[in-house]
């Protein structure tokens, strides 16, 4: 009996009584990292990488190692994060708009043609709704900083921002590489003010270019034969003290208690060797290099510190978000509620998609579509759509003995990949 009711008070603790903490109306710091593998922070394991304060975020946190995007790339993984849906749903597949005929990328990019491209998959995030429209109906301002691609901040429903309209951020890259005073600032203004907030903190960090400061290339340099890993390393520490910084802000004004904190990256990076770029099986790919991530859920006394080994994906900030504000939910979403753990077990599978880095078609998915996958259990398939990938074959890798994916199982495993194939039509089966 006494087992029983431990077992009830710990269950309350984790599914927090969210009617009563709706009138409490929490402030939401969204913290993404960019371009950044899984593997690649001390709480994971990573032997020459320190990441003092994202481990202590991931201590204080309800954290998940096998956490995952829904697409190994910048804009559409970032879509998916702030709409809660698949790309294929919110059709911000890609980077960019498709490239005419004759035209050379740069050329295309100073192009009215571009400009076009780039309002019509402004239109599809709008059209989606997002989290920052979503809170402002309960009273929440919200700030833009960083990684932006879908025009001025406010087409995203912030209320406040840094990103005039550029690319992929323009002013709102300076965020983290230059200060975090632009997020404090704001946070005095709402204290003040006593409006409840939304933070979107999606620094150009790690990501390139690795310009760390020279104190902190230092402590790497020795540590690896490459200057380009050096750098990247070197990067990772930096972006882990911009986390320190805005977690002491939290504290220094009083507003820790309060405030949901979540973690993830937008993507994983693999660093080459040899050059600036990325490897093989990182960005851009269907291999977990690209498209796995920690995700963290941070509420100090709502939300009891714990790693969890069940699947989280990014579509579930969210449905977490909406319910732990006193938001209703919109049954139309795909994600779960991560602090609602009955739900959490039952999930066996998750899914995704990788598209090309520039669309083919901005209102068909399909057109633009390289890779399905899904993970059930330990096991991942990853299907490639043939009009786009010709070259490649239907993959099977059991995870938890082969982390890295070298060994496609799929050819001594038919009954699994036809069995895990089905789920995966079920989700989404692309037009042909």
């Amino acid at each position: 009996m006494k087992l029983h009711l431990c077992l009830i008070a710990w269950i309350a603790v984790i599914l927090v009584p969210y009617e009563g903490i709706a009138a409490d109306r929490p402030n939401v710091v969204m913290i993404i990292s960019d371009d950044h593998a899984w593997t690649d922070y001390g709480f994971m394991g990573h032997p020459h990488i320190q990441t003092p304060n994202i481990d202590a975020l991931a201590r204080s946190s309800l954290t998940f190692p096998r956490g995952y995007v829904t697409s190994s790339l910048c804009c559409p993984s970032l879509a998916s994060m702030i709409t809660g849906r698949y790309p294929h749903q919110h059709k911000v597949t890609s980077n960019d708009p498709p490239i005419p005929k004759g035209m050379t990328n740069q050329e295309f990019n100073r192009s009215p043609l571009f400009q076009a491209g780039r309002e019509r998959m402004n239109l599809h995030l709008e059209s989606a709704k997002t989290l920052p429209t979503l809170l402002k109906s309960a009273g929440y301002r919200s700030l833009q900083t960083g990684k932006w691609w879908q025009g001025h901040y406010s087409r995203g429903g912030f209320t406040d921002g840094m990103t005039k309209g550029g690319r992929h951020g323009d002013d709102g890259l300076t965020i983290g590489r230059k200060g975090m005073e632009p997020i404090m600032t704001f946070m005095d203004d709402c204290k003040k003010s006593s409006e409840p907030f939304m933070v979107w903190y999606a620094p150009l960090m790690p990501h390139d270019p690795h310009t760390p400061p020279d104190r902190l290339l230092e402590k790497y340099r020795n540590k690896t034969d490459s200057i380009h890993i050096a750098k990247y390393w070197a990067m990772i520490e930096w972006f882990d003290e911009t986390v320190g910084q805005l977690m002491d802000g939290l504290k220094e004004k009083g507003l820790a208690d309060n405030t949901i904190v979540v973690y993830l990256a937008d993507n994983g990076w693999i660093q080459s060797p040899d050059n600036s770029r990325y490897a093989p099986k990182s960005k851009q790919s269907q291999f977990d290099g690209g498209l796995r991530t920690p995700i963290m859920i941070h509420w100090p006394s709502k939300v009891a510190p714990r790693m969890s080994q069940s699947l989280a994906q990014s579509i579930d900030i969210l449905p977490t978000i909406l319910k732990a504000t006193g938001l209703p939910n919109d049954p139309s979403l795909p994600g779960i509620n991560l602090l609602d753990e009955p739900t959490l077990q039952s999930r066996d599978s998750i899914f995704g998609c990788c598209f090309t880095h520039n669309s083919n078609d901005l209102d068909e998915p399909s057109k633009s579509l390289r890779w399905r996958w899904m993970i059930d259990g330990n096991t991942k398939l990853t299907v490639p759509n043939a009009s786009v990938e010709p070259n490649d074959s239907i993959a099977l890798y059991q995870l938890d003995t082969d982390p890295s994916e070298t060994k496609n199982v799929a050819e001594s495993n038919q009954a699994k990949v036809q069995e895990m194939r089905k789920k995966l039509d079920e989700w989404w089966l692309p037009s042909p």
